[in-house]
């Protein structure tokens, strides 16, 4: 197969992985910059070119698309969509789980747990959406942010009204979310591929920090996951429509909750604290899986 991966940079752990596993398989594995793909939108034959040449004879695409891109990569994966090329990650699934606020409606919908959440937009709403989350303290997201940018830990009921005005004087969205205090500054990522975990860690927020992202400095070390924890993670995925997806979980007094589910999962922090090979298993999901024009969506969304 003619395996291409979707990513800016080539020296990326999990782009370089993906590769490796890829070519092991005997595999023809390429590397595309989404940014510099340009597309000829025709209903008879739809292209796309790079660096001056047409892009051909694609058997699948691997999207690792950064949020600061998500909606020019987005159109780059729907145009392969057009052109008969299975995803791993759709379009319509990639753009669902960017977008924070219509993640967490789908979740809730569906009966998945998550922390108490509040979306507003008049400054005169804050002290109610407060109360609606429990008060202070609050979690306070901007929903582009990634990588636990934009994420605001507000102690007191005076400094989550000065977080939220600075946010609406940026004219930015965002949501307000109970602070799950028992969790301790840990979450858990659950590598989740087609309809089973196949791998998970528990990342721990270093000293004095609440997030614990491995790019704020956080830990990461193996974990054994309950049934619901799995169970949780399988259908968060399921419901953004994400065959590759990283769920991250709160262990919460009332069972777990999700944080996030994450279209482009790093693959290091959780090979390493795991030892399980999950670029191998990625190659292989795309092996089992890649049709030709196999999209549920065909490039639709």
């Amino acid at each position: 197969m003619k395996i291409a991966v979707l990513s800016t940079n080539p020296k990326l752990y999990s782009t370089r992985r993906l590769i490796e596993a890829g070519k092991q398989r005997g595999h023809e594995m390429l590397v595309l910059d989404h940014k510099r793909c340009y597309m000829n939108i025709t209903s008879h034959r739809p292209e796309i070119h790079y660096k001056g040449v047409s892009i051909e004879d694609v058997d699948a695409i691997i999207p690792r698309i950064g949020a600061s891109v998500s909606f020019y990569g987005a159109a780059v994966v729907r145009q392969f969509e057009m052109m008969g090329v299975y995803s791993v990650n759709e379009s319509v699934a990639i753009t669902r789980s960017r977008d924070k606020l219509r993640a967490s409606q789908l979740m809730a919908r569906k009966g998945i747990g998550l922390p108490v959440t509040g979306f507003a937009n008049s400054p005169d709403d804050t002290e109610d959406l407060l109360s609606f989350v429990g008060g202070a303290p609050v979690v306070i997201k901007l929903l582009e942010g990634t990588q636990g940018v934009g994420v605001v830990l507000a102690e007191t009921k005076k400094a989550a009204e000065s977080v939220i005005e600075a946010f609406r004087g940026l004219k930015a969205n965002f949501m307000v979310q109970e602070f799950i205090k028992e969790a301790g500054g840990a979450d858990i990522r659950c590598l989740v591929i087609g309809d089973k975990v196949v791998a998970s860690m528990k990342r721990q927020a270093k000293g004095g920090e609440f997030r614990s992202n491995l790019h704020r400095g956080g830990t990461a070390t193996l974990i054994k996951i309950t049934p619901e924890e799995r169970s949780t993670a399988v259908r968060s995925a399921k419901v953004m429509g994400l065959n590759v997806a990283g769920v991250d979980l709160l262990r919460s007094n009332h069972g777990p909750v999700v944080m996030e589910v994450n279209s482009s999962p790093g693959l290091e922090g959780i090979e390493k604290a795991t030892s399980k090979d999950v670029a191998d298993m990625i190659i292989q999901f795309i092996e089992k899986n890649a049709k030709q024009g196999k999209t549920s969506t065909r490039g639709q969304g």
